[in-house]
């Protein structure tokens, strides 16, 4: 079906002619005429269906055609991710570039604070979608910026993604203040127990669409890799040595795995990115701005890119680690292949995900090829066996090993006791060496007696028991600590150590001083000759004057 043989508007039939879209999808067929009859949804499809146009260009339509209130909030679009409200904005922003009047504001976390201002701007001017996510557009409401109670329709994009987050809450207390004529439109890829019962409170008499629950393409060429966690970095940079891969995503079930990989890929000169909860929400908008334009090659990230991230030219698709379940499998591997492209998936499943990737496989209803390791990186456990069997290659690696794991510990441990025991030892033999040339004198003095005495084993008994902490000693422990803590009387010996050791290591100033102090002295002396020998001298002029 072509979208001119629907009853859409005018404009957004033009936005959609330049856009170049001219058939319907499966879920868009069906969905497009009950939205605008005015039922309420709930459609069930796959990622890449075309969920966002198939409830955006109906909703765009009738609000362009009019009887609406103006300067109020006629639609609210929920989205799980700030990712994809940024998408389902941009959407708006092709298919209502001919609409007259209809604005929007997109009300996500992760900004600063000149962005809150503009989106509390926005919804208390009245714009006609709020495009948010659960959390930010509940601070909004506890803030008293948003008014409900004209509100025309209500969205639920990713629905079964937004309950697995923990928003259950959040949309009930946003459900509560919308009017009971509003019109609600549920959109999840899978369908789930909670996903009815969510249904069944805020859907009246909805019409239910599925379509190919949870089943990815058929051009989506499926493999994977059986090895262990220690080979999975050794088979990626093979396989983008070998191969000039270029938009490639690599999802892994970490942020620490991401940069890991990020690092190892970025060694290997390849051009990557990381997308990840530590990165801000500027970080994150220029890393995807940068993987779409083509300036990074390969994208590596959390589930967070994961869903309703709409990137058409995906030509491979690394699950670094096995997803927690069949549907997030179909979710990751459904990035490629998209807009009838070919695309590749490959899964590294390591023994311990031996058990769920079987699984995926049984609800995939196919058995996934699975690839040869590499030379390099070895042999990896066996994919018949199943997990015991790995359990029991683990245990025998570990066993293997255990021999050369502890003498090297207790190596570890005895040289850091060693190294504990050397600091008191060395100070030990130092003072001993210092110690050395000091001679006892012939004379011993009282003090040394007394220290003599209180070095035979009976003194050192006394202070062994002076240290033991006995509750019956208590009174009795301080003098004993007083007189096993009174260091040995060495006055004289110390003094003159200390007296010759100054002497030598006087400046020659103060040597050069001592000298010119003498030589006073000196003239001294030199005077008292002189005067000797001028006395003849006296004597012989008076002799010669008789």
């Amino acid at each position: 079906m072509y979208f001119d043989e629907l009853d859409l508007n005018n404009n957004v039939l033009d936005a959609l002619y330049d856009m170049h879209f001219d058939e319907c999808t499966p879920v868009q067929e069906k969905c497009i005429p009950e939205i605008l009859e005015g039922h309420d949804v709930l459609g069930v499809a796959q990622t890449g269906t075309g969920k966002t146009a198939a409830y955006l260009l109906p909703i765009l339509s009738k609000l362009d055609d009019g009887g609406y209130p103006k300067d109020s909030i006629n639609c609210v679009i929920m989205s799980p991710t700030r990712e994809l409200a940024q998408q389902i904005d941009q959407a708006f922003q092709g298919f209502g570039y001919y609409l007259n009047g209809v604005s929007s504001v997109a009300v996500y976390g992760g900004n600063d604070g000149n962005r809150f201002d503009q989106e509390t701007k926005g919804m208390r001017m009245g714009a006609d979608v709020v495009i948010a996510t659960p959390g930010r557009f509940i601070s909004h409401i506890n803030i008293g910026n948003v008014d409900l109670s004209k509100t025309s329709f209500f969205v639920l994009d990713e629905a079964d993604r937004m309950l697995d987050m923990g928003f259950s809450e959040d949309i009930l207390s946003i459900a509560k203040l919308l009017p009971k004529d509003c019109q609600v439109i549920m959109f999840s890829a899978t369908m789930p127990k909670k996903i009815e019962e969510l249904a069944k409170t805020l859907l009246k008499h909805p019409v239910e669409v599925k379509l190919a629950v949870s089943k990815p393409a058929e051009k989506i060429q499926q493999s994977a890799y059986v090895c262990y966690e220690s080979q999975k970095l050794g088979i990626i940079r093979g396989m983008f040595k070998d191969n000039d891969l270029k938009r490639v995503i690599v999802f892994c079930g970490k942020k620490a795995k991401v940069k890991d990989v990020s690092r190892a890929l970025a060694k290997s000169k390849i051009s990557v990115g990381e997308m990840h909860s530590d990165l801000t929400q500027a970080e994150r908008d220029d890393m995807m701005f940068r993987f779409k334009s083509g300036q990074i090659d390969v994208l590596v990230a959390t589930d967070i890119v994961a869903r309703g991230i709409d990137i058409d030219d995906i030509a491979m698709v690394i699950n670094y680690d096995v997803p927690h379940d069949a549907e997030d499998y179909v979710h990751r591997i459904g990035r490629t292949a998209r807009a009838d492209r070919d695309g590749v998936a490959v899964t590294f499943v390591s023994e311990a995900d031996i058990p769920a990737f079987k699984d995926i496989e049984y609800f995939l209803e196919k058995e996934i090829t699975k690839n040869p390791l590499p030379e390099e990186v070895g042999e990896g456990p066996d994919y018949k066996g199943g997990k015991k069997k790995a359990k029991a290659i683990r245990r025998q690696s570990r066993d293997t090993n255990a021999h050369k794991r502890k003498p090297r510990k207790d190596k570890e441990r005895e040289a850091g006791a060693a190294a504990a025991q050397q600091a008191p030892a060395d100070k030990q033999e130092e003072t001993r060496k210092e110690a050395k040339p000091r001679k006892p004198k012939p004379q011993r003095k009282k003090e040394d007696r007394h220290r003599e005495d209180n070095n035979k084993p009976e003194a050192k008994q006394e202070q062994k028991g002076a240290q033991q902490p006995q509750g019956e000693n208590r009174e009795e422990r301080p003098k004993k600590r007083r007189n096993r803590n009174r260091k040995p009387n060495r006055p004289a010996c110390a003094t003159a150590d200390n007296q010759s050791a100054i002497h030598a290591a006087k400046p020659a100033q103060q040597r050069t001083q001592q000298r010119e102090e003498r030589k006073p002295m000196a003239k001294e002396q030199e005077s008292g000759i002189k005067n000797l020998l001028k006395k003849p001298l006296k004597w012989l002029k008076s002799f010669g004057k008789k």
